[in-house]
């Protein structure tokens, strides 16, 4: 059984093979067009989905070493994200899936991140908490069982992901702006200053971000590097903070669905200090992490969503739309 694989959700045009339950290519083209933007543009998103997608369709195809007409399904993503990204990517997997006569099965962007931690440790088991965080989300869901989710809490404003670019932009940063703080946080202090961690003394499971983006805009105002406290400290500092409001809420989920496992998926899942303290904190618990590769936009995720999709009995006319507000519930 060979699935295609097509993501195009947001800035990044992606294809990959998965051959039974094996990812036998994953090919990813970043669109650095949007880095002088200081994040993505719609429209010139859009563009470069449809000036790149046939030509990493191609070398994905060629990197599995299977040929066009072995491959038995083609899954795409078809929300939530950006219209005319989504767009591209469901129009030429549904005219590709024509041409070759297979069927085209939909995929739900953040359900595939989520079952890309099955990718990591293909022995997880139901039940488990996943920590989906990234440039557009951030929740906490209850895994009961395949298509048994039950949201347990989400940001009520900005995403974590979306606190890292913001927060790189006002220090001067580059895009996208997690990796850009976390490499200028390095030498840094934590507590050299101390930002805010809004909900933590709640015992909802919510986050909000907005309020730490803006005591950092604030708080930059009237910066001036000195040896008490450089560039590197303020980057770490903001970085704990986010982390620290992650890991709090991390805590009251575990608690509250009394689970042993602890996954995340998303962008934010690449952050090393964010790794490292959840294991640190949560050492009582298993903790999956998804491959470096397969924590941002990638199609190896859908790809392996649509196979297990398909064994399950799952069926789609091409009728199907694209859904940028795409509920997971």
């Amino acid at each position: 059984m060979n699935i295609l694989g097509i993501e195009t959700s947001c800035d990044e045009t992606a294809a990959a093979i998965c051959s039974n339950g094996k990812i036998l290519s994953n090919v990813v083209s970043s669109q650095l067009i949007h880095s002088e933007f200081g994040g993505v543009v719609p429209e010139l998103a859009s563009r470069e989905h449809e000036r790149l997608i046939n030509l990493v369709v191609e070398e994905s195809i060629q990197r599995s070493s299977i040929k066009l007409e072995n491959i038995n399904l083609i899954s795409v993503t078809n929300g939530p994200g950006l219209s005319g990204a989504l767009l591209t990517g469901v129009c030429f997997a549904k005219g590709l899936g024509l041409g070759l006569g297979i069927p085209v099965i939909p995929i739900n962007h953040l359900e595939a991140h989520i079952f890309s931690n099955f990718l990591a440790e293909p022995n997880l088991s139901y039940p488990f908490v996943c920590l989906l965080v990234s440039g557009g989300h951030t929740q906490l869901w209850h895994i009961k069982g395949y298509e048994e989710y039950e949201l347990l809490g989400e940001t009520r404003d900005d995403a974590a992901g979306e606190a890292f670019d913001k927060g790189a932009r006002i220090l001067g940063l580059g895009y996208p702006g997690g990796p850009e703080i976390e490499k200028c946080a390095e030498n840094g202090n934590p507590n050299a200053v101390n930002f805010p961690r809004a909900l933590t003394d709640t015992n909802k499971i919510e986050f909000s971000f907005s309020g730490l983006k803006t005591s950092l805009l604030y708080y930059m105002d009237s910066f001036e590097s000195s040896k008490e406290c450089s560039l590197s400290d303020v980057a770490s500092s903001y970085q704990q903070a986010i982390i620290d409001s992650l890991l709090n809420k991390i805590n009251l989920a575990a608690l509250k669905t009394n689970v042993n496992t602890i996954t995340i998926a998303g962008g934010v899942a690449k952050n090393q200090i964010l790794r490292d303290k959840l294991k640190n904190d949560f050492s009582n618990y298993k903790i999956i992490f998804p491959d470096f590769n397969y924590c941002t936009d990638n199609a190896a995720m859908i790809s392996f969503l649509g196979e297990i999709k398909l064994k399950l009995g799952s069926k789609s006319s091409l009728d199907f739309g694209i859904y940028p507000n795409f509920k997971f519930l």
